[in-house]
Formats: C-alpha cells, structure tokens, sequence
C-alpha cells in the first residue's frame, strides 16, 4: 500500500465526522458538517485520481456542489 492509498481513511472519517455534524440541530455545526463534507471532498478526489476511480470523482464534484448549497444556506441562519 502506498501513501496516497492512506488518503481514502481520513477521508472516511471525515465523511463520518462531517454526517454527524450535519444531523445537529445547531445551525453553526451544520455549517462545520458542510465544510468537512467539502474536506472529504477534496480527499475523496484526491484518492479517486491516485486510484482511476473516475466515476467516484464525478461523484464527488456533485456532492460537492450540493455541500456548497447547504453550506450558503446554513451560514445564513
């Protein structure tokens, strides 16, 4: 296992960490949710490009945008 293939573990904790923050009723945790949503992002890329995981890369980019919307949403409450 090479470096780059540790990349996939913090970016499912993070992705764990980031559901757990979005399930709050506390709207400046949900805001802390979608940002570590966009981190998990960003690593899940980052590991899907080291491994040719394209379609997971596709993926990624629209939950991404999906994360960016309830993040705006979410900073205004």
């Amino acid at each position: 296992m090479d470096t780059l293939d540790w990349v996939q573990w913090p970016a499912m904790l993070v992705t764990v960490l980031a559901a757990w923050l979005i399930g709050s009723q506390n709207p400046s945790r949900r805001v802390w949710g979608f940002s570590c949503f966009i981190v998990s992002n960003l690593l899940w890329v980052i590991w899907g490009y080291h491994t040719h995981a394209y379609a997971l890369i596709v993926l990624q980019f629209c939950l991404c945008a999906m994360n960016l919307r309830g993040f705006k949403k979410n900073v205004k409450a």
